[in-house]
């Protein structure tokens, strides 16, 4: 029976799933390489990591692969119910604090490689415990079209399309309260959302799938409440990080926001991401930090005999 040993934290909510032994040899060259080689021919080894009955649909996992980038310490592959991610914010500060539980980095500076470019993380020393508050200076973010118009149950409304290291459609005229007590109807309309972003031909650059939507609302504790729906159809427990990173961009272009000023975003849930940007040679660069807890470590336990051995797949 082969054995993958995980580590389990949640990050505002939001769980990631840690592991590094026990997955395909992926070969050679830059993460993005590597990523290329996992999901062409390795996909199953994300299903039976994620996918029911091992996992579910809210998990994000975390597979550390080695940088091809000289300066980093890490690299860094993530994956959902449904397919990858080019970066995750609420990910990356898991998998920070993870390595901290584990013993393997103190308080300090370190690079992360991503398949969609370098990150920096800082990892703040606790006064006691484990350190879990991570910062992450992320890739540049930027924003690719504004006050979008999509047509949604016969009425229009209207989002900006951005990027924070994922594909963002940002809504704030959706008329829907943003709370707890409203998940079922914020997810379907969210979903409507995207679908209509397919079918009315709304792309990213490149001609690039806009797989998440962020719903926001003004918030009482915090700069912003927002309801972010992940590719998979699972609504983020946390802030989320690449899309608070996207929302930055935006405000930053709008005049909203200035270099250095924080912004505090809630989630849907009630947990809260602090963001920044610095303009550097005229990229907008966010840097998000928040906190992770670990939750459950463990081995996932790899049966031939079992019907589900590679997970529950559509």
């Amino acid at each position: 029976m082969k054995r993958i040993p995980y580590l389990d934290s949640h990050t505002g909510g939001e769980p990631t799933r840690l592991v590094e032994r026990g997955a395909p040899d992926l070969g050679a060259g830059s993460v993005a390489d590597q990523l290329a080689r996992l999901k062409k021919d390795f996909d199953t080894f994300r299903s039976l990591v994620l996918n029911e009955p091992r996992g579910s649909d809210v998990l994000v996992g975390a597979l550390l692969v080695p940088p091809a980038d000289p300066t980093c310490q890490f690299g860094v592959i993530y994956f959902n119910n449904v397919g990858y991610l080019g970066m995750c914010g609420h990910g990356t500060i898991g998998v920070m604090a993870s390595l901290a539980y584990q013993g393997r980095i103190g308080p300090g500076v370190y690079r992360l490689e991503t398949p969609v470019g370098v990150v920096e993380t800082t990892l703040h020393p606790s006064a006691a415990g484990y350190p879990n508050r991570v910062s992450v200076r992320n890739v540049p973010a930027y924003r690719y079209r504004a006050h979008v118009p999509v047509v949604v149950r016969g009425r229009s409304i209207h989002g900006d399309v951005a990027w924070g290291g994922n594909w963002f459609f940002l809504v704030h005229d959706h008329g829907l309260a943003v709370s707890m007590q409203n998940l079922e109807q914020l997810t379907d309309y969210a979903w409507e959302v995207r679908q209509q972003l397919t079918i009315q031909e709304i792309l990213g650059a490149g001609g690039a799938e806009i797989d998440h939507v962020e719903l926001f609302a003004s918030a009482d504790q915090a700069d912003s409440q927002s309801f972010v729906l992940c590719p998979g159809k699972a609504y983020d427990r946390s802030p989320c990080g690449t899309g608070t990173s996207a929302k930055l961009a935006c405000l930053f272009e709008d005049g909203r926001i200035s270099e250095g000023q924080i912004w505090r975003q809630q989630s849907v849930v009630g947990s809260i991401f602090e963001g920044s940007v610095q303009r550097v040679a005229g990229k907008i660069i966010p840097t998000i930090t928040g906190e992770a807890w670990m939750m459950a470590e463990g081995e996932l336990l790899l049966d031939e005999r079992d019907p589900f051995h590679d997970g529950i797949r559509v």
